[in-house]
């Protein structure tokens, strides 16, 4: 591996763990319908509506992602192709196969990250559930509006949803998140992650497989 290339790979592996926080705290303002259901905008409500009804007909998927991430400290961009099976809220497995091969598993409370012979594990679960109680408790929405200006924009082939934090709690990590979510199955089509280190990554999400039956180990974590 040429040193470039070795320091593109250290680079995103530092920069790993902080990213997937950020995408557990997208994921818990898309999952929990106190957050949106609350909201008066209707385009909202509607948007919530169909990812509520996606959740309950799809619980289990597979596909494909695309990860093309850019930094004023990179000569040029970084892209990481992987596949990935999810399972509910809590159950998540993503394998990169190119440019390097990186193997993450997340179950309940566990985060694996392995790169080579080498696993670092994570026990996150409090953090997550401390997410939910925060946005998905009795005062959902005043936390929301206190701590994101979410716009939602629609199109012909689906939904755009933007975060831009307002308080120094989110802007000390992150300038704004977008995803997109397709208009016939609500599916996440797309995200965008923009963070306070130079890093914006775009995530492309191919999905192959809605309700697949998965092997027991596709989620299985080392637990210390």
């Amino acid at each position: 591996m040429s040193a470039s290339g070795h320091g593109h790979f250290a680079f995103y592996h530092r920069d790993t763990i902080p990213r997937l926080g950020s995408l557990c705290v997208l994921l818990v303002l898309l999952i929990f319908p106190g957050v949106v259901a609350a909201q008066s905008d209707d385009l909202l409500s509607r948007v919530w509506e169909g990812v509520q009804q996606a959740q309950k007909n799809y619980t289990s998927s597979c596909g494909t992602l695309t990860e093309t991430r850019t930094s004023n400290l990179m000569a040029k961009p970084l892209v990481l192709r992987g596949k990935f099976c999810a399972e509910g809220t809590n159950r998540f497995s993503l394998d990169y196969f190119e440019p390097s091969s990186m193997r993450i598993r997340f179950n309940e409370n566990y985060l694996n990250v392995t790169t080579g012979s080498r696993t670092e594990v994570t026990e996150i679960g409090k953090s997550v559930r401390r997410a939910q109680s925060y946005f998905g408790g009795d005062n959902s929405l005043g936390n929301l509006k206190k701590n994101f200006t979410i716009t939602v924009q629609e199109d012909s082939r689906g939904y755009q949803m933007k975060l831009v934090p307002r308080t120094d709690a989110f802007r000390r990590r992150l300038n704004y998140m977008v995803v997109k979510l397709d208009k016939r199955d609500f599916f996440p089509r797309s995200l965008e992650v923009d963070g306070k280190s130079g890093v914006n990554s775009v995530f492309v999400i191919d999905v192959s497989s809605m309700n697949p039956k998965l092997p027991p180990d596709t989620f299985e974590v080392y637990k210390p």
